[in-house]
């Protein structure tokens, strides 16, 4: 199964979706972006299942589960959201970035097999020389990772949800570069360049003192824009729900019964926006 091709089938439709009712997805975007009230990494996990339920609720001909954390460790690839196309029965792993904009982790690459292999490679600024790294099965994933980035910028409130073309990053890369010193770098990285020296992407960090974590495949979203698809068609303004956040701390302290209660309340409110949409 292509879950390349799946998966752009899955943000075209996401992408239509939002062009038509673009007040669905500004409305999740408040809730979730809200949740930074509350902590600093509080919307990221929460983002997981709120983009979930989203589609479950709003895009009728896909379904969605969310991975949880127990199971997502467990796996090989990463995954928070598996997507499931009702009509084709097709499944595919999502991993959702809730990342401010700038520097942007596309995977995980904790035994540093790419940077190895980068480092092994010697001078890549032939064709030849960069197909062949492609080639290498420490980039055997490098097309299949479904990163679906919630890019935020939280000064001016707006969020800009970014998919990046993985296609067009390898057709496009002219160079690999070793890189050692400039803007503050503590570890070196290899750099993704086009054939006029424009920033694609790079793989960090194989140092053995490097967070094992920020190893692996990074872009940004300011400096490669121009190999990212806008799911949103641009920035997207959002506004900080605050009754959101005293739903929270009263369901805190209050018993399941009222948590089903507000429950029903909340799927009313779902279904009336559907009915307005006409979804």
């Amino acid at each position: 199964m292509n879950t390349q091709a799946e998966y752009k089938e899955f943000t075209n439709r996401l992408k239509l979706l939002i062009k038509k009712h673009p007040n669905l997805i500004t409305m999740t975007l408040s809730n979730i972006f809200t949740m930074r009230l509350i902590g600093n990494k509080t919307h990221g996990d929460l983002a997981e299942i709120a983009i979930a339920e989203f589609v479950n609720q709003y895009m009728y001909d896909f379904r969605s589960i969310h991975v949880g954390k127990d199971l997502y460790r467990a796996k090989s690839k990463e995954e928070d959201i598996k997507i499931i196309n009702e009509i084709t029965k097709a499944e595919f792993p999502v991993s959702l970035k809730a990342y401010g904009d700038g520097p942007l982790q596309l995977s995980t690459d904790k035994n540093s097999l790419m940077f190895r292999t980068l480092s092994e490679a010697g001078q890549l600024d032939r064709p030849e020389q960069v197909k062949a790294v492609f080639d290498h099965v420490a980039f055997s994933s490098f097309a299949e990772i479904n990163v679906l980035p919630l890019i935020y910028d939280e000064e001016r409130q707006r969020c800009n949800i970014l998919v990046f073309d993985y296609d067009t990053a390898l057709i496009q890369t002219a160079k690999i570069v070793h890189v050692s010193e400039g803007r503050g770098r503590k570890h070196p990285v290899f750099v993704f360049l086009d054939s006029n020296d424009d920033y694609i992407c790079e793989v960090r960090y194989g140092d053995a003192a490097a967070n094992a974590l920020q190893r692996g495949l990074w872009t940004n979203t300011r400096r490669a824009l121009k190999h990212f698809d806008s799911i949103t068609g641009g920035w997207i303004d959002y506004s900080h729900n605050l009754v959101l956040v005293k739903l929270f701390s009263h369901a805190l302290v209050s018993s399941n019964v009222g948590h089903e209660l507000a429950l029903e309340k909340v799927k009313e409110d779902i279904a009336a926006l559907k009915q307005r949409s006409g979804i």
